[in-house]
């Protein structure tokens, strides 16, 4: 197991829909009488390569058809807080969509419900719920999801966010949604700067006031964005190898992530849809070394600064860092300067 697979971790940006093991995927499709294009769990596999952005969100809508029941829900969640377990991550914010099921009749409460029934099954994470409200069915519903989740809350729901198809629905139609969940004392999310430019996370920042931005890949293409970022300290929940299979951007080599560090920006790791688009948290970090030439010591740092930009509490913000530092494997291969920072905790 490679030290990457050991560190403990954290991820902000995960799909709960995206994320499920393909095991439980075909034992859904199996439950709905199957599908003529997957025969087998080979093609399943198969179905998850994509031609570009809009094909990948074609074949997240085929997906969805497979989750119908409340105990569908259940039995997702719990495998994914499984998989994540096995990975070392310690603390996940994980996206899911109600609206995406209304179609099949699944009210927001009671799925919200049977999510939580799956994760509490899994001991060894702790998992919070982000709405994501799916820009793609207009602010009227967002508006009708939002009462629906501030009904929910108790059940571990810490904010919200809009995904869906940002190039067809900028932000600024939902900026009164978002007032009304700040109300609610919901932290606040929105996928921006992957399928549409710099002007979509400008549209997020000022109109929706959001306190991290998803993706945030496009950025670069407005320098007076990159200095806004890196002043305010806006947190980016960076997907480098999601970007890379849905043709954001070229390659991992032509990713931005390096550069947005380097400038100072709060840049995140995370993993999107990983069972959609075969990567796991220690891959993303192991490349980011392999490729772009990050050290042991800031792979640390992006570690901490997820945790920084985690919407925990700032005791447990506080306590989660000193479980990593004390970790065995955290500490190997630490530099004298990176000791001497990581002790303290002042990288936060």
């Amino acid at each position: 197991m490679s030290w990457f697979e050991r560190i403990p971790k954290v991820e902000l940006h995960l799909h709960l829909e995206g994320a499920i093991p393909h095991g439980a995927l075909w034992a859904l499709v199996q439950k709905y009488g199957g599908d003529p294009s997957v025969p087998d769990i080979e093609a399943l596999e198969r179905r998850f390569e994509y031609q570009d952005f809009s094909h990948f969100l074609a074949t997240w809508r085929w997906k969805n058809q497979f989750l119908r029941e409340y105990e569908d829900f259940t039995l997702i969640a719990q495998t994914v807080a499984r998989d994540l377990a096995r990975q070392n991550v310690r603390y996940a914010e994980v996206f899911y969509s109600p609206a995406d099921f209304a179609r099949h009749g699944l009210e927001t409460q009671r799925l919200t419900q049977a999510i939580r029934a799956g994760l509490s099954q899994v001991p060894e994470i702790q998992v919070a719920l982000v709405a994501d409200f799916v820009r793609d069915y207009g602010p009227e519903k967002a508006v009708v999801t939002l009462a629906e989740i501030n009904e929910v809350q108790d059940l571990g729901v810490v904010g919200i966010g809009i995904g869906g198809s940002e190039q067809a629905f900028p932000p600024e139609p939902f900026e009164a949604v978002y007032e009304r969940a700040r109300r609610f004392g919901l932290c606040t999310s929105a996928h921006a700067g992957e399928a549409a430019g710099a002007e979509s996370i400008w549209g997020a920042i000022r109109r929706l006031r959001v306190d991290r931005i998803g993706h945030g890949t496009r950025a670069e293409e407005d320098e007076s964005l990159l200095d806004y970022l890196a002043e305010q300290r806006i947190p980016l929940e960076m997907c480098p190898l999601s970007n890379v299979r849905t043709g954001v951007v070229s390659a991992l080599e032509a990713h931005p992530v390096r550069r947005y560090f380097e400038r100072g920006i709060a840049v995140t790791i995370n993993t999107d849809d990983p069972k959609m688009f075969g990567n796991s948290l220690a891959e993303e970090l192991g490349l980011l070394e392999e490729k772009l030439g990050f050290t042991r010591d800031e792979i640390r740092s992006l570690i901490l600064q997820g945790i920084q930009a985690s919407w925990l509490s700032e005791d447990r913000k506080k306590q989660l860092v000193e479980t990593f530092h004390t970790h065995p494997d955290w500490q190997e291969g630490l530099s004298s300067a990176g000791r001497q920072v990581g002790g303290s905790g002042d990288l936060l």
